[in-house]
C-alpha cells in the first residue's frame, strides 16, 4: 500500500513558494483555451490533458489538428516530442527504486514523469527515506497532474476572454520558470552553459531557419555544454 503520510507530503509539496504549480497552471490555461479554439469539446480537452500531461505534447497535438494531420502523424509527433522524458526517467529510477516496494507503484507512476514533477523530486528527494520515495513521487505526480487537468478546464471556459498575445504569454511562463529552476536545482556548470547558450543561440538561428532554430540551438548548446562537462571530469 501507499504510505499516506509520505504521499500527502509529496502532494502538498506543490504549495511551496518555489514550486512550479503557478507556472504549470498558467501554461495549461493556455492549452485549454487553444483546444477550445480548435473546436475541442470540454470533455475532449480534459481527456487530452488527462492522457498527454505534457505542455509540448499538447501544443503539438493542437498544431497537428489545425493543419489536418492524420491520426498516425499526430501520434508519432506527440510521441517524438515527449521522447525528452526518457532521459528524465533514467535519472529518476535510481532515486526511487527500492526492493521493499511493489512493482505496480512504479508502473503507476510512469505517467507522472514530467519536467515539473521531476524538478520537485530532484529538489526534495534527499529529505525522504529511499524506501518511501516512490510514495512521495506519486504524491508529487498526482498534484501536478491534477493542476494540469483543472487548469485546462479553466482555460477552456476562459477562452473568450483571452486574446492571442495573452495565450502566448501564459504558455511561455512554464518554460521560463523551468529554465531558471533547472539552473538552481542542478547546480552544474554544464547545465548552466546549456541553458544560457541555448537561450542565446535559439533567437540567432531563428533568422537563419525559423523552422529549425530550436533544434539547432539546442543541439549546439547541449554539445558544447557536454564537452565542457567532460573536460571538467577529466
Amino acid at each position: 500500500m501507499i504510505n499516506t503520510k509520505i504521499f500527502f507530503k509529496g502532494l502538498f509539496s506543490i504549495k511551496s513558494f518555489d514550486s512550479p504549480g503557478i507556472a504549470l497552471g498558467a501554461s495549461f490555461i493556455a492549452i485549454g483555451a487553444l483546444l477550445k479554439n480548435i473546436n475541442f469539446t470540454i470533455q475532449e480537452s480534459i481527456f487530452s490533458s488527462f492522457l498527454i500531461y505534457a505542455l509540448p505534447g499538447s501544443l503539438v497535438l493542437a498544431e497537428s489538428m489545425i493543419i489536418g494531420a492524420s491520426l498516425l502523424n499526430i501520434f508519432l509527433a506527440v510521441w517524438l516530442v515527449n521522447a525528452r522524458l526518457y532521459p528524465m526517467t533514467v535519472s529518476l529510477m535510481p532515486l526511487l527504486i527500492s526492493k521493499n516496494q511493489p512493482r505496480w507503484k512504479y508502473y503507476l507512476s510512469c505517467h507522472f514523469v514530467a519536467v515539473s514533477s521531476w524538478l520537485i523530486l530532484k529538489s526534495n528527494y534527499k529529505k525522504i527515506d529511499k524506501k518511501y520515495r516512490i510514495d512521495f513521487w506519486i504524491g508529487i505526480g498526482t498534484a501536478t497532474w491534477l493542476i494540469g487537468i483543472f487548469s485546462t478546464a479553466i482555460g477552456y471556459f476562459s477562452a473568450d476572454y483571452l486574446n492571442k498575445d495573452m495565450m502566448i504569454g501564459l504558455a511561455i511562463v512554464n518554460p521560463i520558470y523551468f529554465m531558471c529552476a533547472m539552473i538552481g536545482v542542478m547546480k552544474s556548470k554544464s547545465i548552466s552553459v546549456a541553458i544560457i547558450l541555448g537561450a542565446i543561440l535559439g533567437p540567432i538561428f531563428y533568422f537563419v531557419s525559423p523552422e529549425w532554430c530550436i533544434l539547432f540551438g539546442g543541439v549546439i548548446a547541449g554539445t558544447i555544454a557536454f564537452l565542457i562537462g567532460e573536460k571538467n571530469v577529466s
